[in-house]
């Protein structure tokens, strides 16, 4: 599972855009989509992690906001423009639909959490495997399920062995970077970061406090791999 630490122009170059402003972006690249994350408190929309450590509930995006037009967040979320054309909720729906009627394999999705200002973390390739579209106050919203790219997937935990899950907690990650001053733990590089687990999350390591959490560079952290230091 990938966590690698990347400022802002680096996530755009990876994706060969000047700017990477859309939450949501179907087939940015020729092999996969991107979308772009928060749980922060005041993000716009509800991203979350499921309890399963494993999957990722990617809320669907309001339609744009037009002069004297109603509040977005009073609409449904759309899956068709005025046009008749999909909106990014209706591709991801759309691809999804004929991933569950077995005609293509499910959607490549990479996904970029927003951690502070321009500080960003690359999670690495999902599946896109499901979505609802669910009562939400007043109005309904896309709930899209993104499933880590891994040969085996744990079993669902019980709530005493949810401490094992491996997507690190945005407010661990905060307090990780605060403690180790945005640098290596064992070089003290800035450049090129991953938030690693000490003891390896396959060997039992926790990832809900940052006791078990530390910032690596990319050379260290593959050296490392799995084997407990």
């Amino acid at each position: 599972m990938r966590d690698e630490i990347v400022s802002y122009r680096d996530m755009c170059d990876r994706e060969g855009i000047q700017t990477l402003q859309r939450g949501m972006n179907y087939r940015l690249r020729t092999s996969y989509s991107v979308v772009l994350m928060s749980r922060r408190s005041n993000a716009p929309y509800a991203d979350r992690i499921l309890k399963d450590g494993e999957t990722i509930e990617y809320e669907g995006h309001d339609a744009p906001r037009r002069d004297r037009a109603a509040d977005p967040k009073s609409l449904d979320q759309p899956r068709l423009l005025p046009t008749g054309r999909f909106t990014q909720n209706g591709l991801f729906a759309e691809a999804i639909e004929a991933y569950q009627r077995n005609e293509r394999d499910p959607e490549l999705v990479r996904v970029y959490e927003k951690l502070f200002n321009g500080v960003w973390s690359d999670k690495g390739l999902f599946e896109l495997i499901d979505y609802k579209f669910v009562q939400s106050g007043p109005r309904k919203v896309f709930k899209f399920h993104l499933r880590a790219t891994e040969d085996s997937q744990p079993p669902l935990p019980t709530e005493a062995e949810i401490v094992h899950r491996r997507l690190i907690p945005s407010e661990v990650k905060k307090e990780v970077w605060k403690r180790d001053k945005g640098r290596s733990v064992l070089c003290g590089q800035t450049d090129h970061l991953h938030f690693d687990h000490d003891i390896p999350w396959s060997k039992g390591g926790a990832s809900i406090t940052a006791a078990n959490v530390r910032l690596l560079c990319a050379r260290h952290n593959l050296q490392k791999h799995d084997n407990i230091e």
